[in-house]
């Protein structure tokens, strides 16, 4: 009986346009209707605002046919998943209610939803997705996967020369020539437990002693830096950024001694978000085949489960965001330990 009372509220607010429409009701009904609706209230709205750690030029691509459908104007602030956390945070205790949908790294996207700060969505589109990218709670899905692959210089390290295993690194042809970003301590984490903890942590110590590990801040950064030379094989970069700068003729490759780590960006709709349609029409975009094919083209790999993977025959060690998240102080002072400070010495 009282699922058909619900049922019978959800079909009143559904049939009076004029009643108010929460986030809520709008991000868990399921009626056929369900995309027309928020097209309409998009509209009517006309402007979203969207947090994100995607390159702008990339999410510059997501968002132009979304845009140009809908007529709705997308605002986009980007910067680093720790910062858009610590944005969404101050203003959300400031009582500012100014982001719509949200774009990070998955722990920073758990660490949101802790504060119950995300919106709980059901959408047609969920079943599409790789079963690992909807958590049970689905406040936040995974809407891609970072890859963390290891990159060189074609012109100054040759294919034969590659390591196969994680000692090959410590041959003395290595000194000198490695580099890591400075904040990839969930990839360490990730390579020593895989080694075994005690073997893993004497090797990493080994290698910062014997060959040295150049430290880097930015991904970004650290990819450039193999593409011009300066870096002849760095360990962590991101797949899809090597993809980018060898379309535009760079020498750089990547490959990995895998498993390659694998962590999920998430997507998410803020609670409080002031144009509920709008965000949640761009949430189904972003999920749905479209915008995972856009991802695709981009070297992003996609989490929906009939496109095809940019890294396919890798073997990916896929990384839980609330485990991560539980052992981020544990994971960085780790790192800290072996990386950073073995690299001062």
């Amino acid at each position: 009986m009282k699922r058909v009372f619900a049922a019978l509220a959800l079909a009143t607010v559904f049939a009076h346009p004029a009643h108010s429409q929460t986030l809520p009701t709008l991000a868990t009904y399921a009626g056929e209707d369900r995309e027309q609706r928020l097209i309409e209230g998009a509209k009517k709205e006309g402007l979203l605002v969207f947090y994100t750690t995607i390159p702008t030029e990339y999410a510059d691509r997501l968002i132009q046919p979304f845009a140009a459908r809908y007529g709705v104007k997308v605002n986009v602030w980007r910067a680093r998943s720790e910062i858009v956390l610590q944005k969404v945070l101050t203003e959300a205790r400031a009582g500012n209610a100014n982001v719509d949908v949200i774009s990070v790294f998955a722990p920073a996207a758990e660490a949101i939803r802790r504060e119950n700060l995300m919106q709980e969505i059901r959408s047609r589109h969920h079943a599409e997705l790789a079963r690992s990218a909807v958590p049970a709670h689905r406040q936040w899905v995974a809407q891609l996967q970072h890859v963390f692959v290891h990159a060189y210089n074609t012109d100054k390290v040759r294919k034969e020369d590659l390591p196969r295993t994680w000692h090959d690194l410590l041959a003395p042809k290595w000194k000198g020539r490695l580099a890591i970003e400075g904040d990839d301590h969930e990839w360490l984490s990730s390579v020593i437990a895989d080694i075994g903890e005690a073997e893993g942590v004497r090797f990493f110590r080994e290698l910062v002693a014997k060959n040295g590990l150049s430290v880097r801040s930015g991904h970004p950064l650290l990819t450039n830096l193999v593409a011009s030379g300066e870096v002849p094989l760095a360990l962590t970069v991101y797949q899809y950024s090597v993809e980018q700068a060898k379309k535009k003729g760079s020498p750089i490759e990547w490959f990995v001694i895998e498993p390659a780590v694998s962590i999920p960006n998430a997507i998410g709709v803020a609670r409080r978000a002031p144009h509920p349609h709008a965000a949640l029409l761009f949430y189904d975009h972003l999920i749905g085949a479209e915008g995972q094919r856009i991802l695709a083209r981009i070297g992003y790999v996609p989490t929906h489960a009939k496109i095809e993977s940019p890294v396919k025959g890798v073997k990916l060690k896929f990384l839980d965001a609330a485990i991560l998240l539980d052992e981020q102080e544990k994971s960085t002072r780790l790192f800290e330990q072996i990386v950073l400070k073995g690299a001062a010495r």
